[in-house]
């Protein structure tokens, strides 16, 4: 009888006409955020799409209805790199290790996370187009950086009562937490273009934001943090 049912309960493998409708729809996709991130949405048309995907511009049309739903849907596509910081935060936080400890290794492991070229890249597109497509926008933030926040506070709290962290509210000390650690790489970024730290500069980064987060919300009588190496 179990066996029945789970034979029942099994979904129905794909056609063929199936899977390759997926794999065009595939390709489309990779193709549009690769000429997005390229060209830009303006500069980017749907022959381009067509041609870098290797279909005809029939097929792109009959998979997306036009630009703008497409860049919604590679924009809502990526969401899911960013999922990647959220479990890394999850975690991290998890383990039963003190909190410079913890901090240390999760600070190291989101800016690895949230610096690479290509989410930056997504980054200033979206921010681009943020007054054309406010609500793809808001998606992005809310389903993407917003869930990381929330990741964190959550696991601040949880460091609070075995650790002695003082978090009156745990959802601001994780944007505290963010900002310390990404303010000064990630504006550079934006501004500059340029993608690439060096491993000294994001060691810096990690520790300063450590430091300062844990003086603020530390528990009272902790050791002081040690005196950080010059601005590079």
């Amino acid at each position: 009888m179990d066996k029945q049912l789970s034979k029942e309960e099994d979904p129905p493998e794909m056609s063929r006409s199936e899977l390759r409708a997926q794999q065009k729809q595939q390709q489309i996709l990779e193709a549009a955020t690769a000429l997005f991130l390229e060209k830009g949405y303006d500069l980017t048309t749907m022959d381009d799409v067509a041609n870098r995907a290797g279909v005809s511009k029939a097929t792109v049309y009959k998979h997306v209805a036009d630009k703008e739903r497409l860049y919604a849907e590679v924009v809502e596509a990526t969401i899911d790199q960013i999922a990647v910081a959220m479990h890394l935060v999850a975690e991290t936080l998890a383990a039963d290790a003190e909190p410079a400890e913890a901090l240390s290794l999760l600070a190291r492991k989101l800016l690895q996370a949230l610096l690479r070229p290509q989410m930056l890249q997504l980054r200033r597109m979206v921010i681009a187009q943020a007054d054309r497509f406010p609500a793809v926008g808001r998606a992005w933030y809310e389903r993407g950086f917003g869930r990381v926040i929330e990741t964190l506070a959550a696991g601040f709290e949880r460091m609070a009562q075995r650790s002695g962290l003082v978090l009156p509210d745990p959802v601001l000390a994780a944007h505290h937490f963010a900002g310390l650690l990404l303010w000064i790489p990630l504006n550079r970024a934006m501004f500059t273009g340029e993608h690439r730290s060096s491993k000294a500069e994001l060691e810096r980064y990690a520790e300063a934001a450590v430091a300062t987060f844990l003086a603020a919300y530390g528990a009272p009588g902790r050791a002081p943090a040690k005196k950080l190496p010059r601005a590079l």
